[in-house]
């Protein structure tokens, strides 16, 4: 039996952290955030709400003794959080970020040490998986700091995860948890834990605020991502429910590259007075680029802020220099740049790419969060019924650090409205009253008293359906490698807890020996019952997943390279992970292959 007494939200994000908690058994208790203690300068200790989401890896000779002193360790492994931000400002080389975004990038080898990525040998490396690591530790640290009497491994902690995230992402998540022993966890998507946020602000009034046939989009925009979701306001014996009904892709597109828009901004100013600046100059301006811009994006009277571009000696170049950043700069280069004023068909736009490319994050190609949410709503709208074109959303929630800028927020849901006003729909209802910075990881620790059965669930289950790659039986063709099938493993929306067997024909598993496994995922093809076989589909239907690499164990009675008829079955765990099975035809005997790509 648990014997947890908090119910304990953490929100690990791409550029902040926060840690918040409220009592179980308690629905009257108030949500309160985690002050986080964390250096703020060689020696300087402070408590802040948010734990900025970087690892510095210094050198020896950069700190002295006592400089790193934490309440709980004296030399932590790793500088996180605000120093980390700091001096990786003057230092970008030495400097984590996006630790998140590399976790689920599945081009990458999550697991290996390359991060900073394309710095010098002689900087230690940390891989996405133990940078996620570090961040809950600090956490897990500051909280028994606080809370001696209560483990963090003994609370009903509950981690959130972008909707998009796939199953190898959540579970390398889920294992990082795992690792410091949280033994009671749960993953929640984001955009769902900033609906549980304003649900528990409102208390019961949030029922008069939507009604029945209600489709609410979350926009959640962040630090590095955008997040988007469709929550369906339902009936169910006549109390009102929700249900998550669709997520959209995981976007590389956040307050990062709004702040490197307008760090390169300022170097093109500086061309035109003659002053050169050299990339790592232009990457640690965009620090002060970030804290000028909330200043600017503010509703006050300030105009303009002072920029100093660091310099390493007079002698590179002349001298410190300074610039300004201004209002009207801010405006132009986030608000028309980012959030145009476009129409609902105009969808993101692919460069041309050059034959060569650093190895790095799939970002975003094209920077308008407008033409990513017009392509969410319109390739949704041929998955759900009665939506021709777009969805037409009648509410809609915005969450993240992005949209905590009333000219940008306003300028994104006068965009929304616009689409709907011109095909006759009526404009949204703008579901406001959440911290937009801490309602993820508030939203998550109320969750925790929902899921004992204290307020009302969001459904949905899983958010996309996946299928497993069968190669085709046909004769071989010179420079042909055989076409892919895809079977349907596991349909979207199969709930937490659910095993199901996947009706089919009998395969044959190769066991003893290396083998892959192609899966693929896939978000609009919600109607897809578990054993639907696709020959063919369109590039958009489907998403390919990484490969997942494994060699099958020998039993006894079988031997190496021996080919099993196996039947298939699926399992959806309660925190969200995937699980395939293959079923031996002859004995019941199984195989389990995790949707984790433990990369050797």
């Amino acid at each position: 039996m648990s014997s947890a007494q908090f119910s304990i939200g953490i929100d690990l994000g791409t550029t902040h952290s926060v840690l918040s908690y409220t009592l179980l058994d308690d629905e009257d208790h108030g949500v309160e955030t985690l002050e986080i203690p964390q250096l703020t300068g060689l020696g300087q200790v402070e408590s802040k709400a948010q734990l900025p989401s970087f690892i510095y890896q210094y050198h020896d000779a950069e700190v002295q003794q006592g400089d790193l002193n934490l309440p709980w360790a004296t030399q932590p492994t790793y500088l996180t959080g605000e120093i980390a931000r700091q001096l990786g400002s003057k230092t970008p080389i030495r400097l984590v970020a996006s630790a998140k975004s590399w976790l689920c990038h599945g081009g990458v080898n999550r697991r290996d040490a390359f991060l900073p990525q394309g710095s010098p040998e002689e900087v230690a490396k940390v891989s996405p998986f133990n940078a996620s690591l570090a961040f809950l530790e600090h956490l897990k640290s500051a909280w028994e700091h606080e809370f001696p009497d209560a483990p963090l491994a003994e609370q009903d902690v509950t981690l959130t995860v972008p909707a998009s995230f796939d199953p190898a992402a959540r579970d390398l998540t889920a294992e990082a948890a795992r690792q410091l022993g949280l033994r009671h966890l749960t993953l929640l998507e984001e955009p769902q834990a900033a609906v549980y946020s304003w649900i528990k602000n409102h208390n019961d009034s949030w029922r008069d605020q939507v009604n029945v046939g209600d489709i609410i989009l979350v926009v959640d925009i962040g630090g590095g991502t955008t997040d988007l979701s469709l929550v369906e306001v339902t009936e169910d014996d006549g109390n009102l429910s929700l249900n998550r009904i669709a997520v959209g892709d995981h976007i590389l597109l956040g307050g990062d590259n709004m702040d490197l828009a307008l760090a390169y901004r300022l170097k093109m100013k500086l061309a035109q007075e003659g002053k050169q600046l050299q990339p790592w100059q232009v990457l640690a301006m965009t620090q002060a680029c970030r804290d000028a811009k909330e200043t600017l994006l503010d509703d006050n009277d300030v105009s303009s802020v002072p920029i100093v571009v660091p310099s390493r000696g007079s002698k590179l170049i002349g001298g410190t220099l300074q610039t300004e950043l201004t209002r009207e700069e801010v405006t132009a280069s986030l608000v028309e740049g980012f959030f145009p004023q476009t129409a609902v068909s105009e969808h993101p736009q692919e460069a041309r790419r050059g034959a060569l490319t650093q190895m790095g994050l799939p970002y975003a190609q094209d920077a308008a969060v407008t033409r990513h949410i017009a392509a969410f709503l319109s390739r949704q709208a041929q998955s759900i019924e009665h939506s021709a074109g777009f969805i037409k959303p009648t509410a809609v929630l915005f969450n993240g650090g992005v949209l905590k800028s009333g000219v940008i927020s306003q300028r994104l849901l006068s965009t929304i409205n616009g689409w709907l006003t011109n095909s006759g729909a009526n404009e949204v209802k703008n579901l406001s009253g959440i911290d937009l910075d801490l309602a993820v990881s508030a939203g998550a620790a109320y969750f925790g008293n929902v899921r004992q059965g204290k307020g009302v669930r969001i459904r949905g289950g899983i958010a996309s359906s996946y299928y497993v790659g069968i190669e085709s039986a046909m004769p071989a063709i010179p420079g042909m490698a055989p076409p892919m099938e895809a079977l349907c493993v596991a349909p979207f929306g199969m709930e937490e807890g659910a095993y199901t067997a996947v009706p089919s024909q009998e395969f044959g598993l190769v066991i003893g020996q290396p083998v892959h496994f192609q899966f693929y995922g896939s978000t609009v093809r919600r109607e897809d019952p578990a054993g639907t076989h696709l020959d063919y589909w369109q590039p958009e239907e489907l998403e390919e997943l990484p490969e997942i690499q494994v060699t099958l164990p020998v039993s006894d009675g079988r031997t190496e390279g021996e080919v099993v008829p196996v039947t298939l079955a699926s399992y959806v765990s309660e925190i969200g992970t995937l699980r395939l099975e293959a079923i031996a035809a002859d004995n019941g005997q199984k195989w389990q292959v995790e949707f984790d790509v433990r990369e050797a």
